[in-house]
């Protein structure tokens, strides 16, 4: 009864009228910014976080949590209706889905995404409520040592997991990591890095820097892009798949709710990862995979389902150990630290309604997103036909005028343009922001923890080694760091499935 009672007052954090009003709104917006191509759940978090300054904490989170996974809803209607991916979680969703809507079965595949996507979002929330609270138990055992190789082990797990080049994204993380000793040291009180300017004397805040690699350079990046003019939809008919599709295609949403929740967990796993682990995973048990690439249900279910467990397991390693496990997590761990709010094992027992607040908005945001998905098809595809070139500046315009209301500061507008210009350079040259914006935030962290580890330990490195759980955490870290290479040996041997994006793949098609 102890565990129910915390769990139970959650859901009445969620049922008041305010919170249920943005969650609401989160999924919303989530369903919008899935639908057009470029902008995804990170740019879109980081252009709203001025919006969050003047609002309760825990109705700021869900709100922010409904806009992350309900972009993972709204990138599927156009993968199936015009063959253009909205997230690049949707990618795998266009090689069957695409298909199914030329057969004239477009309804029947939004209903199966529609289905595995409820299922594997409520599987997870489940997990994420039973699972959660132990791993915070666990880690109430961390010190200062602990949580350095954790810091540690998560900035290098994104960087190297992550899509694109492995050396770009060392590159990006250690860009981010010298950004965060910008300002005075916590230590001593000296200046770093400040070139004499009061501005930056307190460091440089995370919201500018959010809002301009992620906000600001996402839209410059893509109005160069260009993405290609939307087709005329499919027609929508028969939304609720048959019961022949619904048996062909419950393996499928259960193993991707299962495989989903897992590498959502890992650091530079995510939505993206699992959607293509799911597809390969069908493909390989397929009696007849030649069906896969023509329409073949499970192609949809399976990627959809985990793609929706993965976006929401990912808040277990953010909410109990304070550590984000991709970047849209890292803007939500921000986001936290902007309320006040420290994400970490403490998190539970100091804001249990923040926590469960959070967490069972996710059931309601589910059941909304299902309610809401297909009768607003029609919406979505018209604003798909809105130009770049309106778009664009208007989004523009809203990112720098927020950046501005932070403090009435026109250097904080100038901070957000330089890093925007930063973003828009990164993407162009195949550097992933995720890294650089993961360590800035994890940063900080890893300095002060490492600091107070070793005035503990007398200045002795081997101290780490002498607590088992971070000379655990440090012995994964050497894991990782060879990984890559050994993973490299390997894939020359055995060359990848047939139908299987790489992730440079997604990154040119997205």
């Amino acid at each position: 009864m102890d565990f129910l009672n915390p769990v139970i007052n959650g859901f009445a954090v969620v049922l008041e009228p305010t919170n249920l009003l943005y969650c609401l709104i989160g999924v919303v917006i989530g369903m919008l910014i899935g639908v057009l191509p470029g902008l995804g759940p990170a740019a879109t978090i980081a252009i709203l976080l001025p919006l969050t300054y003047n609002v309760e904490p825990v109705t700021a989170i869900i709100m922010l949590a409904g806009i992350f996974y309900g972009a993972q809803y709204g990138g599927t209607i156009t993968s199936v209706l015009l063959k253009l991916p909205g997230e690049a979680s949707s990618v795998v969703t266009v090689f069957d889905g695409y298909q199914m809507a030329k057969q004239g079965k477009a309804g029947t595949a939004l209903g199966l995404a529609s289905i595995g996507s409820f299922v594997g979002g409520t599987a997870a929330i489940i997990g994420l409520t039973f699972l959660a609270p132990i791993v915070a138990s666990f880690a109430l055992d961390f010190g200062p040592a602990e949580y350095s190789a954790l810091a540690l082990l998560g900035i290098l797990l994104v960087a190297t997991i992550s899509n694109g080049s492995k050396t770009k994204a060392l590159i990006a993380a250690a860009l981010g990591l010298l950004l965060a000793t910008v300002g005075r040291d916590i230590f001593t009180g000296e200046s770093r890095f400040t070139f004499g300017s009061l501005e930056l004397a307190d460091g440089i805040d995370f919201v500018p820097i959010a809002m301009g690699v992620f906000g600001l350079g996402e839209i410059l990046y893509n109005l160069e892009e260009r993405h290609r003019a939307a087709k005329a939809p499919s027609k929508v008919t028969n939304v609720w798949p048959s019961r022949a599709d619904l048996k062909q295609a419950s393996g499928a949403i259960g193993r991707g709710s299962v495989l989903g929740f897992f590498l959502g967990i890992l650091p530079g796993g995510g939505a993206t990862i699992a959607s293509m682990a799911s597809y390969a995973m069908e493909k390989k048990r397929a009696k007849q995979p030649e069906r896969f690439g023509k329409g073949a249900p499970e192609g949809v279910a399976g990627p959809e389902t985990a793609n929706n467990a993965a976006a929401t397991s990912s808040f277990i390693p953010l909410l109990t150990l304070g550590i984000p496990a991709n970047a849209t997590m890292a803007l939500m761990f921000g986001a936290l630290l902007i309320q006040g709010v420290t994400p970490g094992p403490q998190l539970v027992e100091e804001h249990p309604d923040l926590f469960w607040g959070v967490v069972n908005s996710m059931y309601i945001g589910n059941i909304l997103l299902l309610i809401m998905s297909l009768p607003l098809v029609g919406l979505f595809v018209k604003i798909l036909r809105v130009r770049a070139a309106i778009l664009a500046p208007v989004t523009a315009l809203i990112t720098l005028l927020g950046a501005y209301t932070i403090n009435n500061s026109m250097f904080d507008v100038t901070l957000v343009v330089v890093f925007g210009i930063i973003g828009y350079l990164m993407k162009k040259f195949g550097f992933e922001p995720g890294p650089l914006v993961l360590a800035f935030v994890l940063g900080s962290l890893l300095e002060s923890s490492l600091r107070r580890s070793l005035l503990v330990f007398g200045g002795d490195p081997t101290g780490f080694f002498g607590r088992p759980i971070s000379a655990t955490l440090l012995i994964v870290f050497v894991l990782v760091a060879v990984f890559p290479g050994i993973r490299t040996v390997l894939a020359k041997r055995k060359p990848s499935a047939p139908g299987v994006p790489a992730p440079e793949q997604i990154k040119e098609k997205v």
